[in-house]
C-alpha cells in the first residue's frame, strides 16, 4: 500500500459511521465510544468519572473477600462461546500479560480484591508478577484440578504460586459423583485445609453438593451455578432442564430452584457462579437474583471494560436486597 493507515483515524470513522444505528445505553458503551473521539486511555477515564464502586465484604475462613468475585478466564483465555470456535484465540490475543495486569488493578480499584482462576500456566505467571511489579494484593481462590490417582500435586502446586484457597472445580466433583468416587473430594478438603488455607467443593449438579452435606467433608464453601430457569425455558422451549447433559450445553444453571431450596439448609458461604449464563442475562438480573436467592459472593468474568459497569451493578444490587431467601453465611 502506498501510505499507510491510520489505526485512529480509521477507528474513529468506523465508530461515527455506525454510531447513527447503536443505541449505546451502559455506562462502558458511552465511555468506550467516547474515549474513541478523544484518544484517551478508556481505564483512567472510568476511573476518573465513576470512583470505585466499594464492593461490600463478607469472610470465607480467615480471608476478607469481596462479594463480588472475579472469574479467572480474561488470564487463561477459556471462554463458554456456544460455538463460535474463535473466541478463545480472541481472548488471548487481547488479554496480554499487560491488560491482564491492567485488569486486575483496575478490579482492586473497583472494591474487587479476589479472583478464581484455574492452575495454569499462565496464571502461575501472571500473579507472581502482578504482585511483584504492580504491588497488588488480589487474592487468587484456584481452582483444584487434581486427578483420582494423585490428590496432591495440584494442590501443592498452586499453594506454591501463592492461592489464598483452593477449591475442585465443578467439572471434577460432577465426574467424580458419577464415577462413585465422591469422597475423594472429602480426601482433598482434608489436604487443603492442612495446609492452612480455607478448602472448598464446586459443582453444577446439586447432588455433590447434597452428598457432601451429608458425608460431612467439611467444606469451608462451596461454589455451585446459580441462575433463573426462565432463560433456559426461553431458549429450549420443552426440554427439562433437570435432565440436560451438563457437559454438553454447561453455560446453565441445573435445577436453580432445588438449589435454592438446598442451600437454604447450608450454613456455609456460597459462591454463585454462571450467575449470567455466559453472558446471556445482563448483571442487573443475574446478579439480582442470586443475591436474592442466597448466594453469599458471586463470581463473574469480566473484561477490563465491563469491571466499573459490573462493579457499581454489583454494590447497588447489594445495596437494595431486602429480605433473602437464605441468611447470610459470610
Amino acid at each position: 500500500m502506498s501510505e499507510k493507515i491510520n489505526r485512529r483515524k480509521f477507528l474513529n470513522n468506523g465508530m461515527l459511521a455506525g454510531a447513527a444505528a447503536v443505541s449505546l445505553t451502559g455506562i462502558e458503551e458511552k465511555i468506550a465510544f467516547a474515549a474513541t473521539q478523544k484518544g484517551i486511555d478508556t481505564n483512567k477515564e472510568r476511573q476518573k468519572d465513576q470512583g470505585s464502586a466499594k464492593i461490600p465484604m463478607g469472610k470465607i475462613g480467615n480471608l476478607k473477600v469481596s462479594r463480588l468475585i472475579s472469574g479467572g478466564n480474561l488470564i487463561s483465555g477459556w471462554s463458554h462461546a456456544r460455538d463460535l470456535i474463535y473466541v478463545h484465540h480472541l481472548m488471548r490475543h487481547y488479554n496480554t500479560d499487560e491488560k491482564v495486569m491492567d485488569t486486575l488493578e483496575l478490579l482492586e480499584e473497583q472494591g474487587v480484591n479476589t479472583i478464581i482462576a484455574d492452575p495454569s500456566e499462565r496464571p502461575y505467571r501472571i500473579f507472581p508478577k502482578y504482585w511483584n511489579e504492580r504491588g497488588g494484593k488480589i487474592q487468587w481462590i484456584a481452582e483444584g484440578h487434581p486427578v483420582a490417582k494423585d490428590l496432591n500435586t495440584d494442590i501443592k502446586q498452586s499453594l506454591d504460586y501463592g492461592a489464598s484457597a483452593i477449591y475442585i472445580q465443578g467439572v471434577i466433583g460432577d465426574k467424580w459423583l458419577r464415577s462413585g468416587h465422591l469422597d475423594l473430594l472429602g480426601d482433598c478438603v482434608e489436604i487443603i485445609k492442612s495446609n492452612g488455607v480455607p478448602g472448598g467443593i464446586g459443582a453444577h449438579m446439586l447432588d455433590v453438593i447434597v452428598e457432601s452435606e451429608r458425608r460431612r467433608y467439611n467444606a469451608d464453601f462451596y461454589v455451585k451455578t446459580l441462575h433463573s430457569s426462565d432463560y433456559w425455558s426461553a431458549r429450549r422451549p420443552g426440554q427439562n432442564l433437570d435432565v440436560v447433559d451438563n457437559n454438553a450445553d454447561n453455560y446453565w444453571s441445573m435445577t436453580p430452584e432445588k438449589t435454592i431450596e438446598f442451600m437454604k439448609k447450608v450454613d456455609k458461604p456460597w459462591i454463585a457462579f454462571k450467575v449470567l449464563a455466559a453472558g446471556a442475562i445482563h448483571p442487573r438480573n443475574g446478579f439480582k437474583y442470586a443475591f436474592d436467592n442466597g448466594a453469599d459472593f458471586i463470581c463473574v468474568g469480566m473484561f477490563d471494560f465491563q469491571v466499573i459497569e459490573d462493579s457499581i451493578i454489583a454494590a447497588d444490587t447489594l445495596k437494595a436486597i431486602g429480605n433473602r431467601r437464605r441468611p447470610w453465611r459470610a
